[in-house]
């Protein structure tokens, strides 16, 4: 049977959350999971519906259907079809911790998205990449040749049909007009450390200071330079006995599994834009088995 989710943002008022299960039920879908939030600061609300059309219902004609509906109440939505996996373009550098985990994923079914590519800047990873019968883009970037380079780049991604671009640790600053033009289709990683060391070497720099806690943060990508809206962060405790050596395996473990995560979120619509922040609705522990994390 198909399975369908729909995403709504739109102002809050009562009513929002019954007209969209009566339209649901009057068409013969049955839902399956449902996670909303209002947003009591910006007035705003979210709602995410997993459901199933037992009566035939196809994607198309419910979508069409529900227009007046959300007509009525203000609503940037959209229906998708579960079952369609979404395109991914993978961005690496030198680093290929998280590359090779979102590799790793995808080939085991943990990651269901279609890869159309990877994008390096460097050639360390093109055999990886090519035993995975996945395109291999070498798009060299030095400080006279960027405008080419993004350009070239623009042309995969819409050559591609990429609906998200993944930073999976590519170590170059993409511009302003990039960013804007993929806002909310590009996601970043990079480390978290309380106290905050940018720069070379952080993680040295980290051990040099003591730190206890070191952690990673994915978020969307903006003209401001890792400062987007935050999708997902998890940490991981250091102790004084551990070495430099051991910062940077702990880190590099925490940073693919935060991307992955956020990443799953995204591609099953999971994730909500709530101006500089996100509403990010939980997987639900009964929910579809592609939902569950490898």
């Amino acid at each position: 049977m198909s399975q369908f989710v729909l995403t709504v943002t739109c102002p809050s008022r009562r009513g929002i959350v019954a007209a969209i299960a009566g339209y649901l039920a009057e068409n013969g879908c049955n839902i399956i999971d449902s996670a909303q939030f209002d947003d009591l600061e910006t007035g705003r609300f979210f709602m995410r519906v997993g459901f199933t059309p037992e009566t035939g219902a196809t994607l198309d004609a419910l979508t069409s259907g529900f227009a007046a509906t959300a007509q009525a109440f203000a609503m940037d939505w959209a229906m998708h079809d579960r079952a369609r996996k979404a395109k991914v373009l993978l961005m690496v550098s030198n680093f290929g911790h998280c590359l090779n985990d979102l590799l790793y994923r995808w080939r085991i079914g943990a990651l269901p998205v279609e890869i159309v590519g990877v994008v390096s800047n460097h050639l360390t990873y093109q055999k990886v990449v090519v035993n995975h019968d996945i395109p291999f883009h070498h798009i060299k970037v030095t400080k006279d040749n960027k405008p080419e380079a993004e350009a070239r780049l623009l042309a995969l991604v819409d050559d591609s049909g990429a609906e998200l671009v993944v930073l999976a640790r590519y170590m170059q600053v993409l511009s302003d007009a990039f960013c804007t033009r993929m806002s909310g289709r590009i996601i970043n990683i990079h480390h978290s450390f309380l106290p905050s060391f940018k720069g070379a070497n952080p993680y040295k720099q980290a051990y040099e200071r003591g730190v206890k806690l070191i952690g990673a943060t994915a978020h969307y990508v903006t003209a401001d330079l890792d400062e987007g809206p935050i999708i997902e962060q998890d940490t991981v405790r250091i102790t004084h006995a551990q070495s430099s050596e051991d910062y940077v395996s702990l880190g590099r473990d925490v940073e693919a599994s935060v991307l992955a995560r956020a990443i799953h979120a995204h591609i099953h619509h999971r994730v909500f834009p709530n101006g500089n922040k996100t509403v990010v609705f939980p997987a639900s522990p009964g929910g579809y088995a592609s939902e569950r994390m490898g």
